[in-house]
């Protein structure tokens, strides 16, 4: 039987780019996009009615913004199998973890290829962080060693050490390799285990940190100062 395909929302103030992404995103036999919208507002609207599987949000748009959007969408219980790809242009490092904070899975650049978008769908919609390239660990470990991590939300250090306290030695293990930006099947080749048993274990630190998915662990490991960055 074939699975279902991927259904995507589109998310831009630009029509004409909305459309290329439209084409791209048809042609594929395994994806389908399920509608569009021009703002933030239009966008949770159109997440409650049509249900997609991946929302390609853009992070600027007049009225409700990308960063907004994404948060009503990730607070909704009901939305909580939606995943939300950021679009941006990487102009501003701090957007990135705030997108990320928010709720998304990971984000992708306006400039990237049309497969790595693709790619991108299909990660997000098996549950996987767009998190592994260099360049995106580097602007988060960037603007986490700028001390930007705080903000004045978050956890206290406090809140972190206890939360990090319910976590076995394993899972802690397996959270600092998660926040190196490794794969599951990269952490259990180091851990000599197999790739299921990682995913048991980050499922577990999930539950118990409360992340909403693997994205946000990797902003825990990080501002909980687990994993540290290294600005190179």
């Amino acid at each position: 039987m074939t699975p279902a395909p991927i259904r995507v929302l589109l998310v831009d103030d630009q029509a004409l780019l909305r459309s290329a992404f439209r084409v791209l995103v048809d042609s594929e036999p395994d994806m389908q996009v399920v509608g569009e919208a021009a703002d933030g507002a239009e966008a949770v609207a159109l997440t409650c009615s049509a249900r997609p599987d991946v929302v390609l949000m853009d992070i600027r748009m007049p009225g409700t913004d990308g960063l907004a959007a994404t948060r009503m969408i990730s607070a909704d219980p009901e939305l909580a199998d939606v995943r939300v790809v950021m679009l941006t242009t990487f102009e501003v490092d701090e957007y990135v973890v705030q997108s990320l904070r928010a709720g998304a899975s990971g984000f992708l650049g306006k400039g990237a290829e049309p497969d790595e978008l693709l790619n991108a769908i299909r990660i997000a919609a098996g549950g996987e962080a767009l998190l592994s390239p260099a360049a995106t660990k580097g602007l988060i470990a960037t603007f986490l060693a700028q001390g930007g991590s705080s903000g004045g939300e978050g956890p206290s250090a406090a809140e972190y050490s206890e939360r990090l306290d319910a976590l076995t030695g394993r899972e802690r293990e397996v959270l600092v390799l998660v926040g190196g930006g490794h794969s599951n099947d990269e952490i259990a080749e180091r851990l000599a285990v197999s790739p299921l048993t990682v995913k048991t274990h980050v499922n577990r630190a999930m539950a118990k940190l409360g992340a909403r998915d693997r994205a946000q662990l990797v902003v825990f490991a990080y501002e909980s100062g687990l994993v540290r960055p290294r600005v190179e």
